[in-house]
């Protein structure tokens, strides 16, 4: 089976927010909340990148791992969903994530949250595939109709990739292979100066 994956391109992405825009018009995400998110690394220096980041779908959530209402689940693709009727809102899950992909809408007084949102790869959640009910709370079902997250559809420069993990990381290698090796902001050398 197939697991799906997300991979930025740091060298093609130029932080247009294109990804970001596709993301909260397709499921329209609540006010406050951006499943994805463009951030910039070095900024201002020579060296400056950008990534999108959203939920990873980590094979070993740390979200998973600390809910206390056991409100996300793993699909056969390898997505971590989370059902909505569950989720009680305590926050555990923001906390674990190291990519801060869970949020919660900013509607109440007094920092009142709600119920958790993140990026569904697309995938929407636990009810019947493109029903009106999986729309209401997660979103479109992009993936039920045999198409990828839109996120990825958008990305002008295709910096931004999704799909089986095997196919995303073989165009990833072609990639780098193309341009000549690594790039000189990171690898052996940087990692351990002499």
């Amino acid at each position: 089976m197939a697991r799906m994956k997300f991979l930025c391109d740091a060298e093609r992405c130029i932080e247009c927010n294109a990804c970001v825009t596709a993301c909260k018009n397709e499921h329209e995400v609540p006010w406050g909340v951006n499943r994805r998110r463009v951030v910039t690394i070095d900024d201002g220096l020579q060296e400056e990148k950008s990534i999108s980041v959203a939920c990873m779908h980590c094979t070993d959530a740390p979200c998973q791992a600390v809910c206390p209402v056991d409100c996300f689940y793993t699909t056969e693709d390898g997505l971590v969903l989370h059902d909505k009727d569950i989720c009680i809102g305590c926050g555990y899950c923001f906390y674990a994530c190291p990519f801060g992909a869970p949020q919660y809408p900013q509607e109440g007084a007094f920092g009142a949250r709600g119920k958790m949102d993140k990026c569904t790869f697309c995938a929407g959640g636990p009810e019947e595939d493109n029903s009106q009910e999986e729309l209401n709370k997660y979103g479109r079902n992009r993936l039920a109709e045999g198409k990828l997250p839109l996120c990825a559809e958008m990305c002008s420069t295709k910096a931004l990739l999704a799909g089986d993990g095997d196919i995303v990381a073989d165009l990833f290698r072609s990639r780098v292979v193309r341009r000549g090796g690594r790039p000189d902001n990171w690898g052996w050398g940087t990692a351990y100066k002499a």
